[in-house]
Parts: C-alpha cells; structure tokens; sequence
C-alpha cells in the first residue's frame, strides 16, 4: 500500500472538514451560541491535515485497495471529528451517543439517538443537518471537486465511495466530473430552499430540510419531522425534490447537454418510476379509510414512499400506525433504494433490475438448456464480471444483514424492531418499525449496538467491501498481487 499517499489524502479531508465547520460557527455567532464548540476541532483538524499534507509524497499512485482503505478511513475519521462539537457543547454529551449521530448525518442515515431535537443549539442543529448535505454526494467527491487531484487515483476514491453498482466519469478529468456533480447538486439544493421560502417556511427551518432532501438523509430541525408543518405545500415540494435526488445525477447531466433520449431510455428511471407510482397507488387504496380524503390519503402516502425509497427518513405521519400491508410495502421499499448514481442507499434499483433479468435468464436456460442467455442493461450487453459483482455484493449485503440482526437480538428487542433497525442503518434510512418507528428513535440501545449499527451505516453507505477490507489483515500487506490494478 502507498501509505505516504493515503495519509497525504486524509490530510486533504482533514482540512476540508476543518473549512466546513466554518459554517456551522457562523451560525453559532449569528445566533449568539458559543463558538468553541467548533473552533476548537477546527484548530486540531487544521493543524493534523497541515501536517499530514507538509510534504508530498514521491510516488502519487494510489491502487484499488488504497482507495477502498482511504475511502473508509476517512468516513471514520470525519464522523469522530465530527462528534466533538456535540460532546464540547453538551447537546449529546457521551462520544459514543454523538459518534453514531454524525455517521447517521455523514451516511445521510438520519437514524437519532436524540429525544428532544428542539433542545439542541441552533449551530448543533445546523452542523446535524449540513453532513447530510455533505456525505450526500460523497465527501471524497466533495474533495475532489475542490482541491487539485491527480485523475490517475481518482477513480478509485469515486468507485469506493459513490453508491451503485458502476461508476463513469461524466467527462475526460475525474475532478472535472466531480465539480459537474456537485455544481447539479447544490443548484438543486438552492432552488428547493427557494421553493420552501416561497411557501413561508423560516429560512433556518428550509437549510434544514433542504440538506436532509438533498443528501436523502432526513434529519429535521422539528420533533414530528416535516408532520409539525401541518403544510401540504411543503409535503409535495420535500416530497418531489425527495424522489429526485434518488435519480441518478448522470441524467442530469444528460438533460444539461441535451441528451434527452438517454434519459427517456434509462430503464433504471423507468423501473425507478413505475415502483414509486405502484407503490403509491397500493397505499393510498390501503389507507384511505384512516383520512378524510382520498386526497389526504394519497398525500400521505406519496410522501412516505419518496421518503423510505430515497432513503431519506422524513415523516409526514406515524406510518407506524398504519396497516401491516401498507408497512411490509414501506419495509421492502427499503431493501429496494433508490437509483445508483443518487444520493440514496438502499440496494439500488440498477440491482435490482439486473437481478430480475438474470432470474429470468436463468429460468429460460432450465427450460432450453442450449440457448444463449444475454442480459442487457441499459441497452449494453452485461459481462459475467459485472453480473458476478451483483451477485456478490447481494450475498455479502445479506450475510452482514443477518450477523447484525443475530447480534443486535442481544439487545433483547422485539423481532420487528431488530430487524428494522438493523435494515434502517444498513439501507440509510433512520425510521424503522416499534421503537425505532418515525416517532421513536435508538436511544434505547446500548452504546455497543450502536458502534455496531454506525458500523452498519458506514458499510451501507459505502457499498459494504470499503468497511468489511478495512478489517481483513490482508488488505494492510505491502504486496498484494491480485489487488494491485489500475
């Protein structure tokens, strides 16, 4: 491993990290709170990445197992630095509670430890919410769209940290589409908070849920979420801008250079789109008889399949009361995710829709065991690697996701609230079922379950192998053949 090289680049993310919480202060100054809750990791994170980044290092070459370590050294890293303000301004006074709170904002989980949100200081609330907006897009983009990187090593940070199963460069310079990103990003951050404004919500209260609708990650600055608004103005605007940051950013980028007919092809949106409306209609049908309109219903019910499928955990109600058909949908919708390419987790719909084909496939081959079965997707023809790689990523997901639920069951919980915890985290999704309902929250759990459902989160959000290598002793040797690819 090129060790000079992965702590030239966790230097960068320190000083990144650094600027960033220059933010957050601003807002404790404007609102007459103490700055040094921020000021003080401010100085360590400066003063660690300065000297981290005083030399740089001979040889810039950075290998895949180099960016999967760096990737979640640096998820890790960030979110304990990202803690200390919490624990230095008392809102979350034990490292532990605050550590799984920042890994819930920087994964955009949205998963809370917290009982009494309003409590919180304005710049904790405003910091809470900003790492959703920041580890929405991939704090490693984030980097990179910033500060001058070499392209050689960039794509392996972009494949470790960006969610679904393949990633491209928009164009010829990985910082060049790294900027492009981040550049539709904060666009359609700004545009929803405008919306929000227009529509009377308190320009704090719009950053708030502008950053959770952005990142998908769902942190409110309100205990009953987006449902204390009592708008529906604001359920449809959270709602829409929800459902289209789970689209995949690269048809942005088509749709900018007028690329429509990719777009309009796209058989990830077009699944993506036929599940959410499904969805919506089976709900809304189910519930109807809980409100007293059809309209209500389907109010209600549009939000909450926006909100579990991006994964981004905003509540309008307590779709916990709900009927069970209505929640086993809500619970499979986050298993399923948004699409690749997006800020959402989940297993991403792309998965999902070459699983079906190979099933299909396969099932075809049974019955005319000489025919050539070619799975396409997305108009090309899918190598054996790429649909191993599926495959694998499926077998890996599901056995984390038992160890976890057999582990957490330690706790003594009832089934459905282990089981939707553990699926909340891995999924990046906050609300689960029971206790952990969108009214409730994890509070309740001992401080080692929840390291290891922060573990859970990262490993969701990073799409598992970044976590699960960092452990295996093999990925520290100096020589490691099969690995060493570029």
């Amino acid at each position: 491993m090129n060790n000079r090289m992965i702590v030239y680049i966790l230097g960068k993310i320190f000083l990144t990290e650094a600027a960033l919480l220059a933010l957050p202060l601003l807002v404790a100054l404007v609102y007459g709170e103490s700055p040094l809750p921020f000021l003080l990791p401010m100085a360590v994170l400066a003063v660690l990445g300065g000297l981290m980044n005083v030399k740089k290092p001979r040889s810039m070459s950075l290998f895949a197992r180099d960016g999967l370590a760096v990737v979640a050294m640096a998820w890790i890293a960030m979110s304990a630095f990202g803690a200390l303000p919490f624990c230095i301004s008392g809102d979350i006074p034990h490292f532990v509670d605050a550590f799984f709170e920042t890994v819930s904002g920087f994964t955009t989980t949205g998963a809370s430890i917290l009982t009494e949100v309003e409590s919180l200081t304005r710049s904790g609330l405003f910091w809470r919410s900003f790492t959703h907006w920041v580890g929405g897009m991939g704090v490693l983009v984030f980097v990179m769209a910033i500060l001058p990187m070499s392209d050689g090593h960039g794509m392996h940070l972009l494949r470790a940290e960006v969610p679904g199963p393949t990633v491209g460069k928009l164009v010829s310079r990985m910082s060049d589409s790294a900027k492009i990103l981040y550049g539709i990003y904060l666009v359609m951050t700004v545009i929803e908070i405008l919306l929000l404004l227009l529509g009377g919500m308190p320009l704090f209260d719009a950053c708030i849920h502008a950053f959770g609708s952005a990142g998908t990650g769902g942190f409110s600055c309100r205990n009953l979420s987006v449902g204390a608004y009592q708008n529906p103005y604001f359920d449809v605007v959270i709602g829409i801008f929800m459902l289209l940051f789970g689209v995949n950013f690269n048809l942005y980028y088509f749709l900018l250079i007028r690329r429509f007919r990719d777009v309009f092809r796209s058989e990830e949106l077009r699944a993506y789109v036929l599940i959410v409306a499904a969805s919506v209609a089976a709900i809304t049908a189910n519930i109807a008889h809980l409100y007293s309109s059809v309209g209500e219903s389907l109010r209600h019910a549009f939000f909450q399949v926006s909100s579990i499928i991006t994964t981004t955990g905003y509540a309008t109600v307590d779709f916990n009361q709900w009927p069970t058909f209505s929640k086993a949908i809500l619970v499979t919708l986050m298993f399923v995710g948004a699409c690749a390419g997006s800020t959402g987790g989940g297993i991403k719909v792309a998965r999902i829709v070459i699983l079906g084909k190979t099933s299909l496939g396969d099932m075809r081959k049974m019955l005319h065991p000489n025919a050539v079965a070619t799975v396409r997707f997305e108009g090309k023809a899918l190598g054996d690697r790429q649909i191993r790689s599926v495959h694998l990523f499926l077998t890996v997901y599901l056995a984390l996701f038992v160890f976890s639920c057999l582990l957490l069951s330690l706790e003594h919980m009832d089934l459905i609230t282990t089981f939707t915890a553990v699926a909340s985290c891995m999924n990046n999704i906050g609300p689960g079922l029971e206790i952990v309902g969108p009214m409730g929250n994890f509070s309740s759990f001992s401080y080692a379950s929840k390291l290891l459902l922060s573990f859970d989160m990262l490993a969701g959000r990073l799409e598992l192998f970044p976590m699960l290598l960092l452990l295996a002793p093999s990925i520290w040797k100096r020589k490691l053949p099969a690995l060493r690819n570029k």
